[in-house]
């Protein structure tokens, strides 16, 4: 397809969540807005579809709970969007029994502690860890959709020096390893420092602790919620408010260079060539993809370090644990070879080249939560969406051989969810209309080639802790945290130095950057 005019106040490239955000919050406003999608749908990496074929159940094949977006992006473009939140906020197999974080009932926790770790120690610390995070959560997360404080201005926000230095300043294992003793207990609390990122407890970069950051604030709480209808019901929900608002989306465009005042794209269908004059152009691409449009030599390829497996299942499987049924486990996140000293087995083999012996990973139950991702027969037959996130499974372990590595990390991957069920996963996955079983899987690889997303890093790069360190008066888009240094391009995506993760934050916060900047015009 190809636009219907030749100039906009606002180009937006790339028709993913966040774009299309900034996009509904431009044309609300009044601004000639276009969206140029490369493929012929919107929503990026946050889509549903129905993957296998005969089966009625619509995957969020990518990306899969929600944290990150703020309400008040869901209010100001009306959006109709509904989650769930998840009781159980974990479960991790233990031998016959387990580790169960449930969020309603306290005393039960508190017994599940005592019985793996013989102790009350070590849920006092889970509890005052829990409330200092709460603390932190509420503290930063109203900033993210703030112009971008200083250092010192964040720092006095959070009013804590002690839990500023730990997070901010210090590798995350410092705090981990003071403030718990158990193994597992330990292993539980580190995984949010890992989703995505390949990086171990005491790596002085802190990559783990920007990871670990992110995962906790969401919200203001820290929960991470299911998204009704899933993750394409969220995106359609965008498409629908920019378009009501009066954006052209393009799908089947690619954009194939930008410059100041103006974008290159090609229609994917014809292969014609067009350009379009804008006078703001906002990227919701990585980066490292951003340079290569502006004709600028790239940085360092992002690398992903995740496995992606979704599975339908017949039924669910039966545990070990007699304690905790099946729908209850799955409902929240399910540990697997995640204690802190396997983490960190698993790092080192990863960082050398080589698979995991004991893959970690996690595992939740869309359907538990939300079933109406399942057609009328698929629910009354019981039949349940499993979806692994692979951890330490780093891009480079696909390069010489994506199609067998991708089989032998899948099947490490199961072999150790087998280790701690009653019985084996794949007599409950259900079959497509082939005689299949009904489970796909996407390596960092998959993630490049599908969705664009280089080096399948989700984050389109290592996140950044939200401030900035310059006290002095910025201009508008280092003021928000979507400069790329070129007048004009903003960083709409991930990739803005508030992004990661379906937050509709980079955005928001470019959109308001070119509120701002044409202010002063």
């Amino acid at each position: 397809m190809r636009p219907e005019h030749g100039n906009y106040d606002a180009v937006v490239v790339g028709g993913g969540h966040n774009g299309l955000v900034a996009a509904a919050y431009l044309a609300r406003a009044g601004r000639r807005v276009a969206v140029l999608e490369r493929s012929g749908h919107t929503g990026g990496a946050a889509v549903s579809a129905r993957t296998f074929p005969g089966v009625g159940a619509r995957l969020s094949r990518y990306s899969y709970l929600v944290s990150l977006l703020p309400a008040r992006i869901v209010a100001d473009l009306g959006l109709s969007l509904r989650t769930a939140r998840r009781r159980i906020s974990s479960y991790t197999p233990v031998g016959d029994t387990g580790l169960l974080v449930d969020t309603g009932d306290r005393a039960r926790t508190a017994a599940s502690f005592r019985r793996i770790t013989g102790a009350d120690r070590e849920h006092r610390a889970w509890a005052e860890f829990g409330a200092r995070t709460g603390a932190l959560a509420r503290a930063v997360f109203p900033t993210l959709t703030e112009p971008l404080p200083t250092r010192a201005e964040l720092r006095a926000r959070i009013g804590d020096d002690e839990l500023w230095a730990a997070v901010f300043e210090e590798p995350l294992g410092a705090l981990i390893e003071r403030t718990f003793t158990d193994d597992v207990v330990r292993g539980v609390v580190f995984t949010d420092a890992l989703i995505g990122t390949l990086t171990h407890a005491h790596d002085p970069s802190l990559r783990q602790n920007r990871c670990f950051l992110y995962h906790v604030i969401g919200g203001g709480t820290g929960d991470w919620d299911v998204p009704i209808g899933g993750m394409g019901a969220l995106t359609a929900e965008l498409a629908a408010a920019a378009a009501r608002a009066g954006a052209e989306i393009v799908t089947g465009c690619a954009v194939t260079g930008i410059e100041t005042g103006g974008v290159a794209y090609t229609d994917t269908a014809t292969g014609a060539a067009g350009e379009l004059a804008a006078g703001h152009i906002l990227v919701n691409a990585a980066p490292y993809e951003l340079d290569r449009l502006l004709g600028r030599a790239p940085g360092p390829k992002p690398e992903g370090a995740q496995l992606k497996i979704n599975m339908v299942l017949d039924r669910l499987p039966r545990l070990r644990d007699p304690e905790i049924t099946p729908r209850e486990a799955f409902s929240g996140t399910f540990h697997i070879a995640e204690t802190y000293s396997q983490l960190a087995d698993a790092y080192r083999a990863a960082a050398a080249g080589v698979l995991p012996a004991a893959l970690p990973s996690e595992i939740y139950c869309h359907t538990v939560t939300d079933p109406s991702i399942l057609d009328r027969h698929s629910a009354e037959r019981g039949m349940h969406t499993l979806t692994l996130f692979g951890l330490h499974t780093p891009a480079r372990l696909f390069e010489a051989d994506p199609e067998s590595a991708r089989e032998r990390a899948v099947a490490a991957a199961l072999a150790r969810l087998d280790a701690v069920l009653a019985e084996p996963i794949a007599g409950c996955l259900a079959r497509d209309a082939a005689g299949n079983p009904c489970l796909e899987a996407k390596s960092p690889l998959d993630l490049e080639r599908e969705v664009g997303l280089p080096g399948g890093h989700i984050f389109h790069g290592d996140l950044a802790f939200p401030y900035r360190e310059d006290a002095a008066d910025p201009d508008p888009a280092t003021r928000w945290g979507v400069a790329t240094g070129r007048d004009g391009v903003l960083c709409c995506g991930a990739g803005a130095l508030r992004g990661g993760g379906v937050s509709g934050i980079g955005g928001h916060n470019a959109a308001m950057a070119v509120f701002e900047d044409t202010k002063t015009q």
